[in-house]
């Protein structure tokens, strides 16, 4: 296969079929498919469309460049059915109608700008309707980046006659408010849970990994000291999530303290010793990684193939390939085979260095020990290919993945999408997503980002409205993250009043600007003499900041 692949051919039809195993569990498959209907069904238009669509309706056709309203030819269909006079509609099931009904109801409410949870609850107070947790959840997935709309609504459907929030529910609300570094009302919400007999292992574990993630290392680390005096055992499990958590959030000193400190009333597995390698591999710290093997032998674990990787994968981020070889022959002289994942790290630092042939060759090393693929070495396979510019050589290897016994997961149709926009091929781009939109996968925030990219980049005004309106109605909130490529986008773009909307919707959610993008946004508004709207930019960031420090 690898002789052909030289040869400028990739025959992905020559792998072996992947024999039934376990590792499907470690992917993401989401059971509910967004629900398409035929034009000869009923369809109900939409009460409302989310906060951050209505800039778009404003704009006048005299203003409009001609690229803003194109939509490829073989996709209109699929975009107009979803529009009505550049407004969105809703396609719903018939048996669905009132439960779709009630969440854009609730939704309209909740997307108007409320200063406190206690304003949004109050909004809500007088609505009428048949609440359950599936109804609950939805609304929670929708506004989980608006901290203030998410628990005001939680908290107003705990007042609903006839309606309890289910445990689960309850776990989602903390790790919402500890994403937000709400923890006050984090704790609170866990004593509340405490007090109702909800709490669980799966919450604390939320709990000590968002202190972790925000630098509240002593908070993290006393939250699993208190696990007893929630009803939760403090083993070796549960250490090994602080350790994690900690490692995670960028302290990998705090962990190793943690567990030296605990070693002797909590035994340490080889799951421990394999966290604190990985965290201080992940600094480049490989002395303190070698002490910890050391440990990890004294104490009668042998290094496994997740000891190495960790070593191989700090290798790998400074390409330093000649390292990698010499983890490689040390495994080998320990007895110690590399798995699917470590092949998978080496193939995709390899591609991404430019060495295409090299990174190829590892699929034949990965045969020779007996490894399959999964799903994650073919996503990073069409990666190293899309990035060498291989597009057919990508997509037949996507193509083939079934035939293989390999289901395209999430990051495989992310990755096409990424591939697709790079090159700017719109169409095969937005027909990835159709694709996904019959499958029972659903899109995350990862596999709209490159599609928002490529239309601000291309000024598609129509499809970047679509795919907004596409995100919302498959539950997922905007983060920083895409605030930001919406902001820098269109302000490339030359549409900052565009990019200005975003931004004041960004900090309307409790989201604080980067001063680069801030910059980027004053800079575009100051070169076409937008002066208003830049003084409103600037004060809307110096209220970002004030209640930034205020929170801190």
């Amino acid at each position: 296969m690898l002789s052909k692949l030289r040869v400028l051919k990739l025959f992905p039809h020559r792998l072996p079929r992947r024999v039934a195993s376990g590792n499907a569990s470690r992917y993401f498959l989401y059971s509910n498919p967004l629900c398409t209907m035929l034009e000869s069904q009923k369809i109900t238009e939409s009460p409302e469309l989310p906060g951050w669509l209505k800039a778009f309706q404003n704009q006048s056709p005299e203003n409009a460049d001609s690229d803003e309203d194109f939509v490829i030819p073989s996709l209109a269909s699929w975009v107009d059915a979803r529009m009505v006079d550049g407004q969105t509609r809703v396609l719903r099931h018939p048996l669905s109608q009132d439960k779709d009904a009630d969440v854009e109801a609730i939704s309209k409410v909740l997307k108007e700008r409320y200063p406190s949870p206690e304003k949004a609850t109050q909004a809500l107070n007088g609505c009428a309707f048949l609440l359950s947790n599936s109804l609950a959840e939805q609304i929670l997935k929708r506004f989980n980046n608006v901290w203030i709309s998410a628990f005001g609504f939680f908290n107003w459907a705990k007042t609903q006659t006839g309606y309890d929030h289910s445990p689960e529910l309850y776990t989602f609300m903390v790790d919402i408010l500890g994403k937000s570094k709400k923890f006050d009302l984090m704790w609170k919400l866990v004593e509340e849970m405490r007090q109702l007999g909800y709490l669980t292992f799966d919450t604390m574990t939320k709990v000590m990994r968002r202190l972790s993630k925000a630098g509240e290392y002593k908070e993290a680390i006393e939250s699993f000291r208190r696990l007893e005096e929630f009803g939760i055992n403090k083993d070796t499990a549960s250490l090994n999530v602080l350790l994690d958590a900690l490692v995670k959030g960028n302290s990998v000193e705090n962990a190793q303290n943690v567990a030296m400190e605990l070693k002797n009333s909590i035994p340490l597995n080889s799951h421990s010793f394999n966290v604190l390698i990985h965290g201080w591999c992940k600094i480049r710290k490989f002395d303190k990684a070698d002490e910890v093997m050391e440990d990890m032998k004294k104490h009668g674990f042998h290094p496994d193939a997740i000891s190495y990787t960790s070593y191989i994968e700090a290798y790998c981020r400074e390409k330093d390939f000649r390292k990698v070889d010499e983890v490689f022959e040390k495994m080998k002289e320990d007895g110690c085979l590399p798995n699917t994942v470590t092949y998978t790290i080496v193939m995709h630092a390899l591609g991404k260095a430019g060495q295409l042939t090299e990174a190829l060759e590892v699929y034949e090393k990965m045969k020779h020990n007996g490894c399959v693929p999964d799903a994650k070495f073919y996503s990073s396979l069409i990666f190293i290919l899309g990035q060498a510019g291989r597009l057919k050589d990508a997509r037949e290897v996507f193509d083939d993945m079934p035939k293989q016994g390999v289901t395209p997961d999430v990051v495989t149709y992310n990755t096409m999408i990424s591939i697709a926009c790079n090159h700017s091929q719109e169409e095969e781009a937005l027909k990835l997503l159709k694709e996904m939109e019959e499958s029972p996968l659903k899109p995350d925030l990862e596999t709209y980002h490159p599609l928002l990219k490529m239309c601000c980049r291309k000024k598609r005004m129509k499809v970047l409205n679509f795919l907004l309106d596409h995100m919302f109605r498959n539950d997922l909130s905007l983060d920083l993250a895409t605030y930001t490529l919406l902001v820098n986008g269109l302000c490339k773009s030359g549409k900052p009043e565009r990019a200005s909307f975003f931004f004041e919707e960004m900090i309307s959610r409790g989201l604080s600007p980067s001063v680069k993008t801030f910059k980027i946004l004053v800079e575009e508004l100051e070169q076409r003499s937008m002066l208003k709207e830049k003084e409103h930019v600037k004060s809307l960031m110096a209220q970002a900041r004030s209640e930034k420090q205020t929170t801190t």
